[in-house]
């Protein structure tokens, strides 16, 4: 995680996590940690919270009679751990997400399985329409504690340059 202790008054000091544009360089990796091991909970209330009612997900005897043999953990659970885990090194001074692409699911994952995540900077260019603004690219990878690899995207977003992001501007 990148901390900034920015200076709010006298003796008083605020963290600040995130990346200004300045701050990518294009080929640069970040390991993102903690990592999470995911439980029985989270992928029940998950699946259940956003109404995916596929059995193969909170259903033992159904899951066990399937080619895994157990419940598997639902991918949008996966996809949204990994996102979150990448937020306080690449996306906490964010603007806006622009786009997502490329999600691929290489592997399943399991109640217990604990995932890290990693992200590499992919492209940078300056806002044409945002002269105090930059478009960074990376591209998130998950990996089982193991070392195997179970999903990667790629997450384009509008990231503001020093002195004008919302930290720069406010005593919030």
């Amino acid at each position: 995680m990148v901390a900034e202790a920015k200076k709010v008054g006298e003796a008083r000091y605020r963290e600040s996590y995130g990346r200004y544009f300045e701050e990518f360089k294009v080929g640069d990796v970040y390991e993102h940690r903690p990592g999470r091991t995911i439980s029985e909970a989270d992928n029940t209330w998950f699946t259940l919270l956003t109404m995916n009612q596929h059995p193969l997900h909170f259903d033992f005897e159904y899951a066990a009679k399937s080619e895994f043999g157990k419940p598997l953990v639902n991918s949008c659970l996966t996809l949204s751990i990994l996102a979150g885990m990448s937020v306080s090194d690449v996306s906490q001074k964010t603007i806006a997400n622009l786009g997502w692409d490329k999600i691929k699911l290489t592997a399943p994952v399991f109640i217990g399985d604990t995932i890290y995540a990693e992200s590499e900077v992919l492209a940078k260019r300056e806002s044409k329409s945002r002269p105090t603004q930059g478009i960074v690219t990376v591209k998130t990878t998950g990996r089982k504690a193991d070392g195997t690899q179970i999903m990667s995207f790629e997450r384009t977003m509008l990231i503001p340059k020093r002195g004008h992001g919302v930290d720069d501007k406010a005593n919030y």
